[in-house]
């Protein structure tokens, strides 16, 4: 069942758009995470899911009917899609029972389920000068969450999070949708963060969207650069080069080749291999990163291997799945 329809939405700001014919539909509970550089227009659209602003042209259609802006509405946005802004604000100096109290109509089976989504059940006594970053974050979502939304929009969840607040707010993003049946939209500073939990992603660069597909398709077939360094790190090989690679069974191109890191294979001297030098080795925790001088460039090789020092001689093949041309 499509839940949300976006429809050639367009908007210009100062002498250039800040969206460009943007259409996308999302599924009711599908995942749909917006990826893109600072400026390229995630947080215009979100607002303009909202209803919070008027596009110039396009619809959005939720449930079939069309999501009205500012200027057909007195109160802008729509009672059954809630939108969290980067800069959220709670009330001074109130406890979080007081914050949650208003509008609320849940029952109280509903509410508690609730507060342990969102893990905030031990904060209700507190007051809101008391919390930290996250905690805050958490009882504005759960603020939001207090009319039950069908839809919920994030823009940035993450930022200025440390680690282990990023965590909690993972697991609760995750609830929101498989324990609460609330449809998520989400837009994150750093789109790796999204790889995990997106049905969905959508690319966007200069106010279009540029790609849209599975996280699996965004990550091993990016259909630029650009895209490619959204979600890590990735190795280009220009065309002069990539045709040393066709003993792995790529077809000649004139195009650059792009290979991930892990898509790489230490393997021992045969003749489908390429051979390199390592030029250093990086320990990340639960893996290396060897940096391997190969085809007159030099490339990064993820592996679980300890033994490799710099200096060393090694071979390198790849299945031709792992490679894309861009």
């Amino acid at each position: 069942m499509t839940l949300l329809t976006v429809s050639n939405i367009s908007k210009q700001g100062e002498g250039d758009f800040v969206l460009k014919d943007i259409t996308f539909a999302q599924k009711k509970l599908q995942k749909i995470a917006i990826a893109g550089e600072t400026g390229s227009g995630k947080s215009t659209l979100l607002k303009i899911i909202a209803g919070l602003i008027e596009p110039d042209t396009g619809e959005v259609y939720f449930e079939s009917e069309k999501i009205k802006g500012p200027a057909h509405k007195l109160v802008p946005g729509h009672p059954s899609i809630a939108y969290l802004s980067q800069h959220f604000e709670l009330a001074h100096s109130l406890r979080v029972e007081q914050v949650l109290s208003y509008a609320n109509m849940l029952s109280d089976t509903e509410a508690e389920t609730l507060f342990e989504v969102c893990r905030i059940s031990h904060l209700l006594k507190r007051r809101t000068d008391q919390l930290s970053g996250g905690e805050k974050q958490r009882i504005a979502i759960a603020r939001l969450l207090i009319s039950w939304p069908k839809l919920l929009l994030l823009d940035e969840p993450f930022s200025n999070l440390d680690r282990v607040h990023q965590n909690i707010l993972e697991n609760i993003i995750r609830d929101i949708g498989k324990k609460l049946k609330i449809t998520c939209i989400l837009v994150s500073h750093d789109p790796t963060d999204t790889l995990w939990w997106a049905d969905k992603i959508l690319v966007m660069k200069d106010g279009r969207i540029i790609q849209q597909g599975t996280p699996e398709k965004i990550y091993h077939k990016p259909v630029n650069e650009y895209t490619a360094a959204l979600f890590g790190k990735y190795n280009l090989i220009k065309s002069a080069q990539a045709d040393a690679l066709k003993i792995f069974g790529i077809k000649p191109s004139k195009k650059d080749l792009m290979i991930r890191p892990e898509s790489f294979k230490l393997v021992s001297r045969k003749s489908k291999a390429v051979r390199g030098k390592v030029m250093g080795v990086n320990f990340f925790g639960s893996h290396y990163e060897i940096e391997v001088s190969l085809l007159e460039t030099v490339v990064i090789v993820r592996t679980e291997q300890n033994k490799i020092q710099s200096g060393d001689t090694v071979y390198l093949t790849v299945s031709a799945d792992g490679m894309w041309h861009v």
